[in-house]
């Protein structure tokens, strides 16, 4: 068991790892052009398209659990089905964002304060980045598919491709044809479509004999299509609440002051750091409870969740002693501001707590959307995420920032407690 959990988690925390290299490549780039205005720019245009693309979220958690059921239970027509689907309403989802685009940005700039130069540079990002939204949510689908069918390798080739592609593109773009931050743009565009297509040919490479099996009549079978937006609806309204958690800590830090933001910021690249490889393991049990709901297999299920809850416990005390020896020492290769590393040592403490609060919540999320269970998800998100408000609004006036990280720590237990308690409901779905 051990094995099989090693075997998807460990390419999916490379692929968890790659992900902000997109992101650094073009600040990276545009940090060389001689204005802080181009990194300003691509930093909020990077935003826009965290904000929105997370939204959209649930067409790999939701595609992933059906597609490993489907394969629990060796129904090749559901498993191509699950892919077409998915990767269809991907691709419709893209191409209203494309052209949405206007609105999108208008109100974006509504809530985003920003330089009328900054304005300028990023609207020309978003205006060239938004053409790759469908190839973005597509590869959504794509890698939750892939996981699906127990193989996290694909979608780590994609990842590596893709930062391949961005940072030779990028290169060309800007410093070749001088074109600055839409060369930037430009760069990640083309790195999307040659995910796609790095997506597509490891597809028709190794799965195209499944073409047959689809039966066209059973995309439009209202059950089944009634189910995958109930499914997806409960993700969603569940993203909203994590966006709604994440959003609020950024903007309450941001009014204590800079220094109090900058320490924030800081803080919380622990916190990403631990996601990345929780993440991973997240995955391993998205595809492996899937695969036993969907065989039936209660006794395999349950060796699966205590093994995963093992190497999550290990993993746990691991960051704990990792961030208690060298933690500080961390966040002074990330800052040299002394005023800022100072002030990051009243709330350290709080980082430490962050692995064992939670650990559970990563774990039973995977665990979760493996099942399908997404309401007991949505349960969960709502209670955590009302804790987190109630605290802060509490004690805000009493703690000031400690009140913030208490608030979110007791989210990240409180979700991972809930989803314990409602765990049953996975167990006996795997016994129907």
């Amino acid at each position: 068991m051990n094995k099989r959990i090693l075997g998807l988690a460990v390419p999916s925390i490379i692929s968890n790892i790659t992900v902000p290299l997109l992101g650094l490549v073009d600040v990276s780039i545009v940090g060389h052009l001689g204005s802080a205005t181009y990194i300003g720019a691509i930093a909020v245009g990077g935003m826009l398209f965290s904000m929105i693309y997370w939204i959209f979220g649930f067409l790999r958690m939701g595609t992933s659990g059906l597609t490993a059921q489907a394969y629990g239970r060796r129904d090749l027509a559901e498993v191509i089905l699950s892919f077409v689907r998915s990767v269809g309403i991907a691709f419709g989802l893209g191409l209203l964002l494309i052209l949405l685009q206007y609105p999108i940005l208008k109100v974006a700039f509504m809530l985003i304060d920003a330089t009328p130069a900054i304005k300028e540079l990023a609207s020309l990002y978003f205006r060239i980045c938004i053409w790759g939204a469908p190839a973005v949510l597509g590869l959504y689908s794509f890698a939750g598919w892939f996981v699906g069918m127990q193989n996290s390798r694909f979608p780590m080739y994609i990842a590596i491709t893709q930062n391949v592609v961005n940072i030779a593109a990028s290169l060309f773009f800007v410093f070749v044809w001088n074109r600055g931050v839409a060369g930037v743009a430009m760069g990640t565009l083309v790195a999307q479509y040659a995910g796609l297509l790095m997506a597509s040919l490891l597809w028709y490479g190794y799965y195209r004999r499944l073409w047959p099996k689809l039966n066209w009549k059973m995309l439009t079978d209202y059950e089944a299509m009634r189910s995958f937006f109930i499914l997806n609806r409960d993700i969603f309204f569940r993203t909203l609440c994590l966006v709604a958690v994440t959003t609020y800590f950024t903007s309450r830090g941001a009014e204590q002051g800079d220094v109090i933001l900058a320490v924030n910021t800081l803080l919380m690249q622990l916190f990403t750091l631990y996601s990345y490889i929780m993440d991973g393991f997240a995955y391993a049990g998205e595809a492996l409870t899937g695969r036993y709901v969907g065989a039936h297999n209660r006794a395999d299920l349950e060796r699966m969740i205590r093994a995963l809850f093992a190497w999550g416990i290990g993993l746990a005390l691991t960051f704990t002693l990792l961030y208690g020896i060298g933690g500080s020492s961390f966040l002074g290769l990330l800052t040299n501001e002394r005023e800022v590393l100072n002030a990051s040592s009243d709330y350290f403490y709080w980082v430490l707590a962050i692995p064992l609060a939670g650990m559970a919540a990563f774990l039973w999320d995977g665990i979760y959307i493996g099942a399908t269970a997404s309401r007991q998800m949505l349960y969960s998100m709502l209670v955590a995420s009302a804790s987190f408000f109630i605290l802060q609004g509490l004690l805000q006036q009493q703690m000031e920032n400690h009140a913030l990280w208490m608030a979110f720590i007791v989210y990240l237990f409180l979700r991972g407690l809930v989803q314990t308690g409602l765990a049953r409901k996975i167990l006996l779905k795997s016994e129907r």
